[in-house]
């Protein structure tokens, strides 16, 4: 977990936050006691497995359950991109030297999804492109080496 710095969510990750923590509290952890009261009443807990799993499956659920609480009070709600310039919430495409254009969402780096184009404010192209317009050329600071590119569009 982080220390007392502020977590940057989409309004969208946000929800899905929220949503996962209302299912831990409402739907998982009642199972998961029900499941542990099952299991003790079995008898023998020093050979019981299923008390064992029972109570591995109760410690990450209440694990993850603190650790989603404190994302979801240290988070910020990104505003999006302000006067067509691109901030955390914006899609954005990119026009490359080679004249392929690629699509991004962009996002805090607790939503970051390569596979699903969504990419972290903390990225090189997140970096890049934080409070740029359309049109402008951009310098994207890679480990490779720098190169330039050209917001093709921001949304």
């Amino acid at each position: 977990m982080q220390n007392e710095e502020t977590i940057i969510l989409t309004p969208n990750g946000y929800l899905e936050l929220e949503q996962e923590l209302q299912e831990l509290k409402t739907v998982v952890r009642p199972r998961v006691i029900k499941d542990l009261k099952d299991a003790r009443a079995q008898g023998d807990l020093s050979e019981n497995s299923d008390y064992d799993a029972a109570r591995n499956e109760q410690a990450q659920v209440e694990a993850r359950i603190k650790e989603l609480e404190f994302k979801l009070e240290h988070s910020k709600i990104a505003e999006g991109s302000s006067e067509g310039a691109a901030g955390v919430g914006s899609t954005i495409v990119i026009l490359y030297d080679d004249g392929e254009t690629e699509e991004y969402e962009l996002v805090g780096s607790m939503e970051a999804d390569p596979l699903e184009n969504k990419i972290s404010n903390e990225s090189p192209i997140g970096k890049a492109v934080i409070g740029h317009k359309k049109g402008d050329k951009i310098t994207v600071e890679s480990p490779n080496g720098s190169y330039e590119a050209i917001l093709k569009d921001v949304k």
